[in-house]
């Protein structure tokens, strides 16, 4: 049997200071994540971020937290769900987060239970970035290396120049955009943001995140800005800054703006709240008038049909021997 294994980020398990604080020490003790020694690191993430930033970031989780539990999860369930019944019993779908519930080494173990020989890991970042896709598949790496009899391996690679990965953002976007009761004056495509270092280090992600802008430009026919999202820390973070960027445009005549987040698969924490709540009230404190925050590819119809085809792609030659 295929297994094929969807892998996101993570969220908490319920938007309170306890499983935020947990999810977060898992997180930010990632060294892929923050690549500062342990010695020097731990000290702060014990001492001072760990016992002040949870209750802060839970605030922000209830913002958004839905009956079906935080949106990346909810919406992850549901592509996985999408994607089982396209793929058919051929194939084992399933979700696992890179930190929190379900944990990538959990469902590995659960697919090669199922008798699972061959698995598809795939990282849902269309971006290549060592803190996200390198790490995901480190852990995939790590749970087959703990085992005695391994399933033979493949990992989805980046798709951030893919043409079906742009045609779907294209036929999304625009619908959105058709949809607003306004006509935006700009449209803003923020990505998470990185330290300038790991830049600097050789990481390709700010230029495949600009890549992915200009063909979704030239793709919607119109011109599109680029900023970065979530600076976290006092070291040198990629630019220009979301926030800065919104509270710049009215100055400069943009009253009306759409922004959209193509680097991520499923809306979440950083989109809803970091872009939908704080990032509209920036917008109108300096000045705009109109302001939309249009939704991720998510389980629609256009990011599940490039999902698939995806998966298709990077499992030939294995679905026709099953």
């Amino acid at each position: 049997m295929i297994g094929v294994l969807l892998i996101n980020l993570g969220t908490p398990d319920a938007p309170d200071a306890r499983s935020v604080r947990r999810y977060l020490a898992e997180f930010l003790s990632d060294r892929r994540v923050v690549e500062i020694p342990p010695i020097a690191w731990q000290p702060i993430l014990r001492g001072i971020i760990l016992p002040t930033r949870p209750r802060r970031s839970a605030e922000a989780y209830r913002q958004v937290w839905t009956n079906d539990g935080s949106p990346l999860a909810s919406v992850t369930r549901r592509q996985t769900a999408d994607l089982r019944e396209r793929l058919g019993d051929q194939v084992r779908v399933a979700y696992a987060m890179r930190y929190g519930n379900p944990g990538i080494a959990q469902e590995v173990g659960r697919m090669t239970a199922a008798g699972c020989t061959r698995i598809l890991a795939a990282p849902l970042y269309p971006q290549y970035c060592a803190a996200t896709t390198a790490t995901a598949n480190d852990a995939v790496f790590a749970a087959l290396a703990a085992m005695r009899t391994q399933p033979a391996l493949r990992t989805l690679p980046p798709y951030y120049d893919d043409a079906l990965y742009i045609e779907a953002l294209r036929s999304n976007l625009a619908r959105q955009i058709e949809g607003l009761e306004f006509e935006p004056d700009r449209l803003l495509l923020s990505f998470h943001g990185m330290p300038e270092r790991t830049r600097e280090l050789g990481d390709p992600y700010h230029d495949q995140c600009r890549e992915t802008a200009r063909l979704v430009g030239e793709a919607l026919g119109r011109e599109v800005d680029v900023a970065f999202q979530s600076r976290f820390g006092r070291a040198k973070w990629l630019e220009p800054a979301t926030d800065a960027t919104l509270a710049d445009y009215p100055a400069k005549g943009v009253k009306r703006v759409a922004i959209a987040a193509p680097g991520f698969s499923a809306d979440c924490i950083e989109t809803l709240e970091e872009l939908g709540i704080r990032g509209r009230e920036t917008f109108f404190a300096s000045g705009g008038d109109r302001f939309a925050l249009l939704d991720c590819l998510n389980d629609s119809t256009e990011g599940m049909t490039m999902l698939e085809q995806l998966v298709r792609r990077e499992l030939e030659g294995w679905l026709s021997r099953a």
